[in-house]
């Protein structure tokens, strides 16, 4: 037989569930109970006769809004006259003051939240057509940083970010370290990107572009596939749309699984084998971290994919040649991969593009009107130096250690050495495992403090042709790993300067803000971070096409860029201008994209001496050491 639960009980259980509704109900029902207060005083009122001492008997409604002033203001009752009529208008006071003020905390407790919600941000952005960051690290600055400048010239720009700090947190930290906004509007929200009900927020399905970040921690790539996952399969998608996302994964073991997550509507950057190669390509070329720096940021001259139907029907070699201020770096033929240093001849079909370098994608002119004067006189038979063996020294050690030394062991030639020195005891099961079939290198490994002064002068660095500085990021925290590097970097440059030692440095930083410690002096002394990493995302946010040119840029497979002496293309000594060492290069299958001057190699204020995407009519005069940048096989 069911209890039988008494009235009060029942009544008690339909008042907190009442109450439980939140603010609105509250309202509604403290409303309701004032409404009955001054239409029960009212009628009470009206029916029985009582009025004031001296006044007329009183209408319903006339009663109802004597009573209705008495709740609303205490002090109203002070006039009253006559004993009936005061003791009703006090009891109405009574509940007014009760009623209306617990209405008012009410109100109170709800604006007070509202705003605490604001400050939390947890209201849904209304936007169209904006880019949403998804996670928070040190990168975001840098990719905000180059998305205010390639948008300059967007209508009302907005980037939304969602990550797991406090909004107020996020904006002040933004507010100090990108100091110029130009025209965008930054839009933060607190939440967990990998939240299905969070990712809400940010509102994905107007969205132009979507770019997870990394977070950091020891198993990054989970959350990043896990991100990537809530948001191709979300709910709320709108199925007609297709997301532009650009994500970064750190282990290529990862990679399988994040090109099934991401159904092939992700643009997946692969950090561990991008620095890895980005140190071993720069760490042999003097100046080329300038060219990649240049290319990869918004500041000066970027690459753009460009349709252009008045070549259709021309060689790609004729392309090379058919623009004055612009630099043609390869193809990109419908729905395949971009292709840099294309066949040069190559037709241009309907529908084909063009890989270019320009100041903005508004200043690329096709310039066929324009003469063409090649300097044949200019023009060297090509002699190319042979290589030559080369000595690396790598000090310090990770887990891209064999990657790096696999990558090197694609660029020089037979018979050179790497020299690795680090306090990692693990460094010659690593070499077994990973690198046990370089055919153009020998290993050496000793075993020592690589921050030692003692250690480093006695390891004879004028032998050495590069060094790369790699931080302990496997056995240390960020912070000490950085610090370590530094120390050694310090002693690297003191030792060079007093002993006027020639020799490229590559360092690599765990942590932006760290890099900016360690001021870089000359172009052969860059620093790799993850600032380079967030330039490129960047511009694969604005262009996705563009991942497939970074990926060949900097793959060691195909063509690459290369910083040959100027003496293989053309006569030293004499004014010569850029047509003819384009000219040049394409007669050997190369595109010549820019050059450098070695009387400017530590002038930072001329880029080091590095000039990418020059007037090709303007003249220039090469001496011996300085170099054209060329993409080539080899």
């Amino acid at each position: 037989m069911p209890e039988k639960i008494p009235f009060r009980e029942r009544f008690q259980y339909w008042l907190d569930n009442q109450f439980s509704r939140g603010t609105g109900a509250l309202i509604l029902w403290l409303g309701i109970l004032s409404l009955a207060v001054i239409v029960v005083a009212g009628g009470i009122i009206a029916l029985l006769g009582i009025a004031p001492a001296g006044s007329e008997r009183l209408s319903f409604l006339e009663a109802a809004w004597q009573s209705l002033m008495r709740t609303l203001d205490a002090g109203t009752m002070g006039g009253d006259e006559g004993l009936g009529f005061r003791i009703i208008m006090f009891l109405v006071t009574l509940g007014g003051i009760f009623v209306i003020s617990t209405l008012i905390g009410v109100l109170t407790s709800a604006v007070e939240g509202k705003l605490e919600d604001l400050r939390k941000g947890r209201s849904r952005v209304l936007e169209t057509n904006q880019i949403v960051i998804l996670g928070w690290s040190e990168q975001i600055f840098t990719i905000i940083t180059e998305l205010i400048a390639a948008n300059e010239n967007v209508e009302k720009p907005c980037i939304v970010i969602l990550g797991k700090k406090d909004k107020v947190e996020m904006e002040d930290e933004i507010a100090s370290k990108v100091e110029d906004r130009k025209n965008m509007r930054i839009i933060c929200r607190s939440g967990d990107p990998m939240d299905v009900a969070d990712l809400n927020l940010v509102s994905l399905n107007q969205a132009r572009a979507i770019v997870v970040l990394s977070p950091e921690g020891n198993d990054p790539d989970s959350e990043v596939i896990k991100a990537v996952l809530a948001v191709v399969n979300h709910p709320n998608r709108d199925p007609e749309k297709t997301f532009h996302i650009v994500a970064e994964i750190y282990e290529p073991e990862n990679m399988d699984a994040a090109l099934v997550v991401g159904r092939g509507q992700v643009e997946w950057v692969l950090v561990g084998d991008f620095v890895a190669r980005v140190v071993a390509q720069t760490c042999r070329q003097s100046g080329l971290s300038v060219v990649y720096t240049e290319l990869l940021d918004f500041g000066g001259d970027e690459i753009y994919i460009k349709p252009e139907p008045r070549l259709t029907g021309k060689t790609f070699g004729e392309a090379l040649l058919a623009y004055r201020t612009n630099t043609v770096l390869g193809i990109r033929k419908p729905n395949t991969m971009p292709c840099l240093n294309a066949p040069m001849d190559q037709v241009i079909e309907a529908g084909d593009e063009l890989i270019v370098i320009a100041e903005d994608d508004d200043k690329i002119f096709l310039t066929l009107d324009q003469p063409v004067q090649i300097q044949e006189a200019q023009i060297v038979s090509g002699h190319i130096a042979p290589k030559q063996s080369e000595a690396t020294l790598l000090l310090g050690w990770n887990r891209r250690g064999a990657t790096i030394i696999r990558e090197l062991d694609n660029y020089v030639a037979p018979g050179s050495e790497v020299t690795i020195v680090a306090d990692v005891d693990t460094v010659g099961t690593d070499l077994e495992i990973c690198c046990s079939e370089l055919t153009n290198q020998k290993i050496t490994f000793q075993q020592a403090d690589t921050t030692n002064r003692r250690v480093l002068e006695g390891l004879n660095l004028r032998r050495f042709n590069h060094i790369i500085l790699l931080c302990y990021s496997d056995t240390m925290d960020v912070q000490r790993a950085d610090a370590h590097t530094l120390v050694t970097l310090l002693h690297l440059r003191d030792i060079a300067d007093r002993d006027g030692t020639k020799f490229t440095i590559v360092s690599e930083m765990l942590d932006i803000r760290n890099r900016n410690l360690a001021d870089v002096t000359r172009a052969d002394d860059f620093i790799v971070s993850d600032k380079l990493v967030s330039l490129m995302m960047a511009q694969i946010t604005e262009n996705k096409y563009l991942n497939g040119v970074f990926t060949d840029m900097f793959d060691p497979e195909g063509s690459e860029i290369y910083l040959k002496p100027a003496a293989e293309y053309i006569q030293l000594g004499k004014p010569v201008n850029f047509y003819t060492i384009v000219e040049t290069a394409r007669r050997r299958n190369q595109v010549a994209i820019g050059y450098r001057l070695q009387a400017n190699s530590q002038d930072a204020a001329h880029g080091y001496g590095v000039k990418i995407n020059p007037d090709k009519a303007e003249m220039v005069t090469f001496t011996d050491h300085d170099r054209i940048v060329v993409i080539s096989e080899e």
